[in-house]
């Protein structure tokens, strides 16, 4: 992490493919090649866990922090290894190459996947490595693919509504539903042993490239999640199983009203007692997947803000210390190397500085807030830059440069801009002002999201915070990626130490 090197963000559902949404078939292995010919030794994605169209398909909202997004998976790479003929493909549907149809791939991907299960129990030439897959994640796909299963046998409830016998656990029920959804529970792990089995050969690939993956740890998971119902006892919840208090942030550059995001809070407490093993075991799992980890929020491991369950903003929340010393003194010596980029955007106090430098972890630097205000005590801006960062141009949560320019910037912010560069700039020149800054800045490590690479416009924006619909759409279009394109970033990683 102290080499200095460059990559690129880009999601999965954001990768071209024939089947309404990204996923690890031809397109991810095209996209490792043009990191590759371009100099580029990091793919940063964002979460790859399952979403649903109740939480705006956002993979910061998902029913598992260990499951793999069934969506994701490459019904190409399905035919290739036998699971499925290649007459499969010709029944899938139309071809969508524009934004992401989270619907149109969900009809399409499970009918697949469906099909491919039916393949699989017929032959049994795949039974000796799935056995294995179970036996080595049971201590999460147990738990996952039997909620999973009821939450489709019950209607979609919420796990907090189911009976009460399941909903609480009870030996007598857990026993009862797996003997009666035996099927699906088979199925369900069936999805994830597809999804894992080309999630590691793609890694695989972009590490014999020397391309190495940068993953997302969100802090917080959802109330009607499988982790939440099957460790109740980690999280602050009442009698029926609500959250006492909800996460969120208060107001802040996003958003006038804070953004309350919903997710039970942690109880740190119960979380000691048990030595922090939950999230041992979800950050050991997480470097088996990933060669870095992004870790969402990371003050919040620090001091969190709590707002009462009920309340309809962030705002009347409450800041309450978390154990930071104690949890960073296990994992440390539970893993003596950590490759964790802590995101400490916003307001970072004292306490979490201290954290970050104690441990080393690289901090976040995004220019899009580099000239505001004093650009010269600015700490985004380029020269305030420290060596053990991670520097962007913006993040998935953030404006395009180019819409940032278009939209957002002040007039005293485009003259800061102009001021700082020593000429004036455009908005079809400022998105690749703006990755030559990052390339060139002192941080280890910079990455550039591909929408500023291409230098799109706002409708090529990712997310937009505390907006329940609309986000996670933008997709790569096939012809964007060209040799001359990958020419002109090698030229400038080169001459940055970077390539």
């Amino acid at each position: 992490m102290k080499t200095r090197r460059s990559g690129i963000l880009l999601h999965l559902t954001s990768l071209p493919s024939p089947f309404g949404i990204g996923d690890l078939g031809p397109g991810a292995y095209a996209f490792a090649d043009f990191l590759s010919a371009s100099g580029q030794s990091l793919w940063q994605v964002l979460p790859l866990t399952p979403t649903t169209g109740i939480c705006g398909n956002s993979p910061y909202s998902s029913p598992s922090a260990f499951a793999g997004n069934e969506l994701l998976v490459s019904p190409e790479l399905m035919v290739r290894d036998g699971f499925l003929q290649p007459s499969h493909l010709d029944e899938a549907g139309e071809v969508h190459e524009g934004r992401t149809d989270y619907d149109a791939a969900s009809r399409c991907k499970l009918r697949l996947i469906d099909a491919a299960f039916e393949r699989f129990r017929e032959q049994g030439r795949w039974q000796v490595s799935f056995q294995a897959f179970c036996a080595e994640n049971a201590f999460w796909l147990d738990d996952f693919a039997l909620y999973a299963a009821l939450k489709r046998e019950l209607d979609g409830a919420p796990w907090s509504a189911w009976p009460s016998e399941v909903r609480d656990r009870t030996p007598e029920s857990l026993a009862y539903w797996k003997e009666h959804l035996a099927d699906r529970i088979l199925r369900e792990k069936f999805a994830q042993f597809l999804f894992f089995g080309q999630w590691r050969a793609l890694k695989t690939y972009c590490n014999e490239k020397s391309i190495q993956i940068v993953g997302d740890a969100p802090i917080y998971v959802s109330t009607d999640s499988s982790d939440v119902w099957a460790n109740q006892e980690i999280f602050r919840l009442d009698e029926a199983r609500q959250p006492v208090h909800v996460a969120g942030v208060p107001p802040d550059y996003f958003s006038s009203t804070g953004q309350l995001w919903g997710n039970p809070i942690y109880d740190w407490d119960a979380l000691r007692k048990q030595h922090f093993s939950w999230w041992i075991l979800r950050l050991g799992f997480y470097m088996k997947l990933f060669d870095m980890i992004r870790l969402d929020h990371f003050r919040g491991f620090v001091g969190y803000w709590q707002v009462p369950f009920g309340e309809e903003t962030a705002v009347n929340g409450e800041w309450v210390k978390a154990p930071a010393w104690e949890f960073f003194t296990a994992l440390s010596r539970r893993f003596p190397f950590l490759p964790i980029i802590a995101e400490d955007l916003g307001v970072i106090t004292p306490d979490v500085r201290e954290i970050m430098a104690h441990y080393g972890f690289p901090g976040m630097k995004v220019l899009l807030f580099g000239f505001e205000g004093n650009v010269a005590e600015n700490p985004y801006a380029p020269h305030n830059i420290v060596q053990n960062s991670v520097v962007y141009t913006g993040t998935h949560d953030n404006n395009t440069v180019r819409g940032w320019y278009r939209q957002n910037a002040g007039e005293q912010e485009r003259q800061n801009l102009a001021r700082y560069l020593g000429r004036s700039v455009d908005e079809c020149s400022v998105a690749s002002e703006f990755v030559r800054l990052a390339l060139m800045s002192v941080s280890n490590i910079a990455v550039i999201p591909m929408q500023d690479l291409l230098g799109l416009c706002e409708d090529a924006r990712m997310n937009v915070p505390s907006v329940a619909h609309g986000n996670w759409e933008w997709r790569l279009k096939r012809r964007q990626v060209t040799p001359e394109l990958a020419g002109w970033l090698l030229d400038t990683a080169r001459i940055y130490g970077r390539a």
